[in-house]
């Protein structure tokens, strides 16, 4: 099971004023290298690309899969993003991975779109496989119209761009079962995976005549000496998040209550135990998050332990 870190590790943290953020995130990817981590994900804010990042980082670390984690689509169209993505793809080598997902219904709000959510998610990923797959699209919907007017060439210079789609509750997995190549379960926890994603996944797949998404775990988590401070940092960052119906409704599932229990925080066997843990549930591969909940220190220890844990469970 091979086990990346999405960064920046501090979703809500600012850079300090002055700093590149595109050396900044080239420099924490060298570092997960050299650590032994084999994949880096890029988290999109409203600052610096994520795509832009991901084929810098691609280029630059020839030995590092990465990818988004996520994108959101609003106000991207399928033209533009898989216009973007296949240059990811082209600088990374073929190394390039694009997960994406809805966006908060405030924010496609703000860019103007208002259509029922899930229909137009049906529709983008239609559109966007279309063109990563074959450069070219003639689509006419009821939300979206997206048409090329010539082929592209990118396609054949590598593998079709995989997209992997942020998901929650059944209608996002049967969009995941339908028209992607893999799903990203959000707030999720490993019993949760093992007794709902999972086989909704598959029996969603089934039916398509396709074969079940690649699952990745997303989860936060430090290894730390300092559990009470890392867990109430977490609460800071993760609880807003289970005010959200389709989130509350995982966190039933899973028998908790707040989303910052998700987060795995303790010493190295604690880690370890919990990587298992997802393996066991079917997990194909494991993105830690928010692994700067901890001192600097803490973090390089993660860091360290994943790359080791990755090495160990890739062969």
């Amino acid at each position: 099971m091979r086990i990346g870190v999405a960064l920046p590790t501090d979703y809500y943290e600012q850079l300090t004023p002055g700093v590149n953020p595109v050396e900044y995130l080239l420099d924490r990817a060298r570092k997960l290298a050299h650590l032994g981590v084999p994949a880096v994900w890029l988290t999109q804010r409203f600052d610096y690309d994520a795509l832009a990042v991901a084929a810098v980082i691609g280029r630059e670390l020839p030995g590092t899969t990465v990818g988004t984690a996520i994108v959101p689509i609003h106000p991207r169209h399928p033209n533009a993003l898989a216009m973007q993505a296949q240059t990811a793809q082209a600088a990374a080598g073929g190394r390039f991975e694009l997960g994406l997902g809805l966006s908060l219904p405030e924010i496609a709000a703000g860019y103007g779109n208002t259509h029922p959510r899930i229909r137009y998610l049906r529709e983008y990923l239609t559109a966007l496989r279309e063109l990563l797959h074959t450069g070219a699209v003639d689509h006419a919907g009821e939300t979206l119209v997206a048409r090329s007017p010539t082929r592209s060439t990118m396609p054949h210079l590598h593998p079709a761009t995989p997209i992997l789609l942020a998901t929650s509750g059944p209608l996002t997995l049967r969009v995941a079962a339908e028209l992607a190549d893999g799903a990203m379960p959000l707030l999720t926890g490993p019993n949760t995976l093992a007794d709902f994603t999972i086989p909704t996944l598959a029996r969603r797949a089934a039916a398509a005549g396709r074969p079940r998404p690649r699952v990745l775990g997303m989860v936060g988590g430090v290894v730390t000496a300092d559990v009470a401070g890392a867990r109430a940092r977490a609460a800071q960052q993760m609880d807003r998040y289970g005010e959200m119906p389709a989130y509350r409704a995982l966190l039933h599932r899973e028998n908790i209550t707040e989303p910052a229990e998700l987060a795995v925080i303790g010493d190295e066997q604690t880690m370890a135990d919990a990587v298992a843990r997802y393996a066991e549930a079917g997990a194909d591969e494991l993105i830690f998050a928010l692994t700067a909940l901890g001192s600097a220190r803490d973090e390089e220890r993660t860091w360290a332990l994943l790359g080791e844990l990755s090495s160990t469970r890739s062969h």
